[in-house]
């Protein structure tokens, strides 16, 4: 399990405060992301993870301001990136933020490439927007950043089309389009999703390599526990447009709290452990036009007691760093700062 130091780098690049985006349908309001909260440092992967649905992509989204405008709106928070609040900026504002300071790497690199256009035409776009670089220099930095994700012959890839390359090869100049501009939040949208095992494997590890030249901070949104423990420092678990639980990777692993974060590692495969059938979560998430009463897992939690259907849990503090929303916690040993280190102190005065 991945758990690196962060060489006393305590510095937050983008704090996420109270973020609320809802979404006005003909079945109702849709609160996709109701109130997440959430910093990350220099140097440091947070992970984002969930069932589909649970809000995970709308959250990174809004901190991006790529909301589609109707039926999206982003309802309150504060999104502080490298101490500037991007939501109040104007549209030509965060297209200046947009590639410079956040990047994002999607999970379709298909779809996120257009095909009509060479690899250098794509490669060299942030470049030439954000860095003003031209001619020579231009094609220069391009190469630079292809070769940096591994691309062999950069110079002749330059060239191609999206449809030339294979799957791993057009997610690896994703990630250059990302990285050209050396921004300093990188947001990783389950970009391992369609590779196979071993490139996701060469992925990732490129992914590591990259953070610890560049000094990238990454969010890594993904449904795999198994990355999850390979790549994050610490995990957000979301469900139903909020963030349930929230911890180091090895407490996370170790001594998850929540009934839906156990559930979701107890379905996972154990090789220590002959099993003929994986745990599975019963039902289906809520619809988020349509929550019901009380904590949003409650009808489908198997430890649910009658105040989970009445009233929505707080979040509790269960040590450093670690919190949890479920009324089974009520009773946590871990309820004051007198009971926390300084960490667990500073962290409990930000959830305040």
């Amino acid at each position: 399990m991945a758990q690196r130091s962060q060489g006393g780098k305590d510095e937050v690049v983008l704090s996420v405060r109270n973020l609320k985006t809802y979404f006005f349908t003909r079945w109702g309001v849709t609160k996709a992301v109701d109130g997440v909260s959430f910093d990350l440092k220099k140097g440091e992967t947070i992970g984002l993870v969930g069932e589909s649905g649970c809000g995970k992509s709308v959250t990174v989204l809004t901190v991006m301001r790529l909301v589609p405008i109707p039926p999206g709106r982003i309802m309150g928070g504060e999104v502080i990136l490298d101490g500037q609040d991007v939501l109040k900026l104007s549209e030509r504002e965060m297209s200046a933020v947009r590639g410079r300071k956040i990047a994002m790497i999607l999970q379709d690199p298909m779809t996120a490439l257009n095909p009509v256009f060479s690899i250098q035409n794509q490669v060299e776009e942030p470049l030439r927007i954000h860095q003003h670089l031209r001619g020579k220099t231009l094609f220069e930095k391009a190469v630079e950043a292809l070769r940096l994700v591994r691309i062999p012959a950069p110079e002749v890839r330059m060239k191609d089309y999206p449809h030339q390359l294979s799957g791993g090869m057009r997610q690896r100049v994703v990630g250059a389009i990302s990285i050209s501009c050396n921004p300093l939040v990188l947001v990783a949208d389950e970009p391992t999703t369609s590779l196979d095992v071993t490139i996701q494997a060469q992925y990732l590890r490129l992914l590591r390599e990259l953070q610890e030249q560049v000094g990238l901070s990454i969010i890594f949104i993904t449904h795999d526990f198994g990355i999850v423990a390979k790549m994050c420092d610490r995990v957000n678990v979301m469900y139903a447009g909020k963030i349930i639980e929230s911890a180091d990777v090895r407490s996370i692993f170790n001594t998850p709290t929540h009934p839906y974060t156990q559930a979701l590692i107890g379905s996972l495969p154990k090789l220590e452990e002959d099993v003929k059938r994986l745990y599975s979560i019963e039902g289906q998430p809520p619809a988020l036009y349509d929550l019901p009463p009380g904590c949003s897992f409650s009808p489908r939690c198997p430890h649910v007691i009658d105040i989970c259907k009445a009233e929505y849990p707080p979040e509790f503090i269960i040590g450093d760093s670690h919190i949890s929303g479920c009324w089974l916690l009520k009773d946590s040993p871990v309820r004051d700062e007198s009971e926390l280190g300084p960490a667990g102190r500073t962290f409990l005065q930000k959830a305040k």
